[in-house]
């Protein structure tokens, strides 16, 4: 699989995601043939649920698959994959992580290099550009969404 035709699909699904009023992260699972596994995009906000990131949808839509099935594939997603997503990754043995960018938010990549995955960050202005202009729009729901909590600060001891 071309790793451009690879983010392609997992832009698509942030744009979806995007037009939906959710979170633009888009992903794609393909197998080391190349045949595609699954796609989705993150689904929070359209699902109200913690879990249903890009990577953990596109996993979901694959439907149940046997071991076998993950072993050399490969997951594109428009952002740098967070803990839960990494966690994913790895559990499922999925061999290469292909990013579109991680300039506004660095994920688990360290760890996914240091567990033998091959990690490919493309730098992808779409991207970024589409990531950049929702964190701007609305950056309470992108904080809920890595997980930054609002710190209520009292003068009172």
């Amino acid at each position: 699989m071309d790793d451009k035709a690879g983010m392609a699909i997992a832009l698509q699904e942030a744009k979806t995601s995007y037009s939906e009023g959710g979170i633009p992260i888009g992903a794609a699972l393909f197998s080391k043939e190349g045949t595609l596994l699954g796609r989705g995009h993150n689904m929070r906000v359209q699902f109200g649920s913690p879990i249903h990131h890009g990577e953990t949808t596109a996993l979901q839509n694959s439907g149940r698959l046997p071991a076998s099935a993950y072993k050399g594939s490969t997951m594109y997603t428009t952002l740098s994959p967070c803990d839960m997503c990494t966690g994913a990754c790895l559990l499922y043995g999925i061999a290469r992580v292909v990013i579109g960018e991680n300039k506004t938010f660095l994920g688990g990549e360290s760890y996914l290099r240091r567990r033998g995955v091959e990690v490919v960050v493309l730098d992808d202005a779409e991207c970024r550009e589409l990531m950049e202009r929702f964190i701007q729009e609305k950056p309470e729901l992108w904080n809920e969404d890595i997980g930054v909590t609002e710190r209520v600060y009292s003068k009172e001891p």
